[in-house]
């Protein structure tokens, strides 16, 4: 159960075995790095069923090891209704999971749902592209741009905490 006295940021693609591990690993890497970690909790979900309970990706887990992220422990689940509840930041890795997300999502809370991306000064306002049909380079760019947006995001958190 998440604490409600801490930043909670859940990160979503389709299955939950290529991108949104990816940021969650990433994300959770960064703030220990800044010595937020006690204060945001961190979690990954898919839009879709298709591999709850699996790791992510192998290929998406060699990317990240390749570059000190260790995605090993995570595991795949579907998006709640209840997390739109429980996090304060809602983060779709691309137009059509926003969508699907914004479908489901009470108008009320719809605030806490946007594209990763949107805190990125590289990518700003793309669609984090899905690897999974691709070559080793689609998983590298997918960490070129999380790592970005983790940056813009944790200045978010920095800004809204003061």
């Amino acid at each position: 159960m998440y604490s409600k006295n801490k930043v909670s940021v859940l990160f979503i693609c389709m299955g939950n075995i290529c991108r949104s591990p990816t940021a969650e690993g990433v994300f959770r890497d960064k703030i220990k790095k800044t010595g937020l970690g006690a204060d945001i909790q961190i979690d990954s979900a898919g839009t879709h069923d298709y591999h709850i309970g699996k790791p992510p990706d192998r290929r998406a887990q060699e990317a990240a090891r390749g570059r000190g992220y260790d995605l090993s422990d995570l595991r795949g689940r579907q998006v709640s209704e209840q997390d739109f509840e429980t996090f304060d930041y809602v983060l779709a890795m691309d137009t059509d999971n926003l969508a699907l997300l914004l479908e489901r999502c009470p108008a009320h809370l719809q605030h806490k749902v946007r594209r990763l991306l949107s805190f990125s000064r590289r990518y700003p306002n793309l669609d984090v592209p899905d690897p999974y049909y691709g070559g080793q380079a689609g998983f590298d760019r997918v960490l070129d741009m999380v790592e970005d947006a983790a940056a813009g995001l944790i200045e978010e958190i920095n800004r809204n905490a003061k």
